[in-house]
């Protein structure tokens, strides 16, 4: 499985001042989206680190009620890093709330990179194929 799909529901205590999702929590979400289809694609989620996040971007507001959906994909593998992509959705819409890309590190009981040997299928379509030139251009 190159992808992962998870899900929250915006309760109470994850809205701001303004009574809208706080971006903090929206980011920590992301995160752990990205990270569960990492660990998923690697099978040793405690060998994975995170390293960079790049260009999380918030585009529209959730409300408290809103069932949040974090799509994840990968989208770049080098040699001991790997870049997973992620969009957020809320409500099965098609408008997107937050997208970006996490490089993560693989390493090992040392905390040292090592090898991932993960390997890009061909993309699937032109969107995954774009996704995955902006990813190259990552640093």
């Amino acid at each position: 499985m190159r992808s992962a799909q998870v899900a929250h529901l915006v309760k109470a205590g994850d809205l701001n001042h303004h009574g809208t999702l706080f971006a903090g929590r929206m980011a920590e979400w992301f995160v752990e989206a990205c990270f569960i289809c990492g660990a998923r694609i690697t099978e040793h989620p405690e060998s994975i680190v995170c390293l960079k996040m790049h260009g999380l971007r918030f585009n529209a507001p959730a409300n408290k009620g809103d069932i949040i959906t974090i799509d994840t994909q990968l989208v770049k593998a080098g040699r001991t890093s790997f870049i997973i992509y992620g969009r957020a959705a809320k409500n099965n819409s098609s408008t997107i709330l937050a997208d970006g890309f996490i490089t993560f590190v693989y390493v090992d009981h040392q905390g040292k990179p090592k090898a991932h040997n993960l390997v890009l299928v061909p993309a699937a379509n032109e969107t995954e194929a774009s996704l995955r030139e902006n990813a190259s251009k990552l640093s």
